[in-house]
């Protein structure tokens, strides 16, 4: 099964403070262990490392880039993706209802993916499971 694996997760995955970071780690661990195939794509680890980087500092970015980057498999997003989420943010007209959510959402569907590892409320929103639940 793949499992798309959101910025929230990637986050509370490397900040030991983060409210969600046990429930994170468990996971993380139990979805590597099984081998499991995990999903991002770009836009995600644009956000994750400015969000890492401000929040936490380099270390934590040589963290992210050396011991969790390299069990992901990343899709880049095109010109096409890229315009399908920004449509839906204009459609969806909600302040907090980001750029890369949307891509997200977008990615998933075209890979006929229904589960995430996100902490984001917007993946339940738009029909998918979210791990942890």
């Amino acid at each position: 099964m793949s499992i798309f694996v959101d910025t929230s997760a990637l986050y509370a995955i490397l900040d030991a403070d983060d409210q969600n970071h046990e429930r994170a780690k468990r996971l993380w661990v139990d979805l590597v262990t099984k081998k499991e195939h995990l999903v991002c794509h770009n836009y995600v680890l644009v956000e994750t490392f400015a969000l890492v980087q401000h929040r936490l500092g380099l270390e934590a970015v040589r963290t992210l880039q050396e011991d969790v980057l390299p069990i992901l498999h990343v899709e880049w997003i095109d010109e096409a993706s890229h315009h399908a989420g920004v449509t839906a943010v204009l459609i969806a007209a909600r302040r907090r209802l980001s750029l890369v959510d949307c891509v997200s959402f977008e990615v998933m569907r075209q890979l006929g993916m229904k589960t995430a590892f996100a902490f984001d409320p917007h993946f339940a929103e738009q029909g998918f499971e979210r791990i942890p639940e």
